[in-house]
Parts: structure tokens; sequence; C-alpha cells
């Protein structure tokens, strides 16, 4: 008899935004303000402290139907890379890593997302492909931003 293996969440997005990088960079790490830029994702942020380029925020984030509580740790590496760390609440352990590139085109986003499931319902471990659709979404209203 074998083990059931169960893959969890894991997958890497690409987009490229026909914008500057720097602005690029300030629109996704702009943590502080992502109630008002993407309210339909993020309905409530706190940012709890900040010491340079780490801040620690409480976060209430919409993933698709799912309405997550997240204490997370962003660490900016401007204007290069944006990540976040889940540190508490419902997807503790995982980590959302944003990496800007320029390219003639405008700037070149890569997601890499690694999501840990923690407190969601077991159904959920087998919706990788919903995940990433769900962040997708997500990627695409923070480039409609970056658009004016």
């Amino acid at each position: 008899m074998g083990f059931l293996s169960i893959r969890l969440p894991k997958f890497s997005l690409e987009k490229v935004i026909a914008s500057e990088r720097n602005l690029v960079f300030e629109v996704f790490s702009n943590y502080g303000d992502y109630q008002n830029l993407i309210p339909q994702h993020f309905p409530s942020i706190r940012i709890l402290s900040v010491r340079g380029n780490v801040a620690i925020v409480e976060e209430h984030m919409n993933l698709g139907p799912d309405e997550l509580i997240l204490m997370a740790k962003h660490v900016s590496n401007k204007p290069l890379l944006h990540e976040v760390y889940v540190i508490g609440g419902d997807l503790k352990g995982s980590h959302f890593r944003h990496k800007f590139v320029e390219v003639p085109e405008g700037t070149w986003v890569t997601a890499d997302v690694k999501i840990k499931l923690g407190k969601l319902k077991i159904k959920r471990l087998f919706a990788t492909n919903r995940y990433a659709k769900y962040y997708e979404e997500i990627l695409n209203n923070f480039a409609k931003l970056c658009k004016g």
C-alpha cells in the first residue's frame, strides 16, 4: 500500500507590464495602500512595524472565494525584488516573491508563489490551478494600476 502524496500549491506567473520598472515596483510594494488600490483583494491592511526595508503587516486578503487573515513580513529590495513571508494566520509559512526586470517593452514581473494552506479545508489542497488563477487576477489588477 502506498502513501498519499499531497502537493501544496506552488506556481510561477510572468507578465510584461508596459511601464517603467520603478513605477511598477512602487505599485506592487506599496503594501500600506493595498486596501485603497485593490480593495477587492485587500479589504483591510494594518502596518504594525517598519524598519528600513522590512515591514510587519496585518492583512485581510481575498484569494478567490477564500477570506484570509495574515500576519506578513514584507521585504523590499528596490527596484528589483519584493517578497512577502506569511509569519502568522491562515497561510502561515507561505511565500510570495515578485521580481522586476527591465525589458524593452517595459517591466517583466515574475511572481513565484508557495502557498502553505494551514487551516484551510483539506479539499483545497488539490486546488493548485485554482489558486494560480486567483493570484493571476491580483497581478492583473496591479498591472492595471501601473498603466494609469
